[in-house]
Parts: C-alpha cells; structure tokens; sequence
C-alpha cells in the first residue's frame, strides 16, 4: 500500500464513523484532523518536499503565508 492509499483509508475509516456531517465545514475538520495525525506518525521524510512547497507557494500563496 502507497502513503496515498495508506492515507485515503484513513480518512475514509474517520469519516465512516460519523455517517452524519450537520455542515461541510464539520467534515472538512475531520479529515484536516485526521491529516494532521498521519503526518504525525510520518516515519520517513517526503522527497523532493523543497520544491513541491515551491509550487505550492506559486499556488496557494495567500493560504499558506500564515502557516509559514
């Protein structure tokens, strides 16, 4: 199983528990939430991580100055 796979099953286990989302904002924090722990638990560094955050910031630059 690749990091893909391995993290749509686990976004797909949290969501399943709770069948029921009152709005999409409830939903979008689950699965921030549930991204945030497997990046926590991340053993191996992301290659080429420079330059994907490179383009992200050519992207989403007003999403992510805050968190930078």
């Amino acid at each position: 199983m690749n990091a893909i796979e391995s993290l749509n099953s686990v976004i797909r286990k949290a969501t399943k528990k709770r069948k029921l989302f009152p709005i999409d904002e409830s939903a979008k924090k689950v699965v921030y939430l549930v991204i945030m722990d497997a990046s926590n638990r991340w053993a191996m560094p992301i290659h080429h991580w420079k330059q994907a955050l490179n383009r992200f910031m050519i992207m989403f630059e007003e999403r992510l100055t805050e968190y930078l």
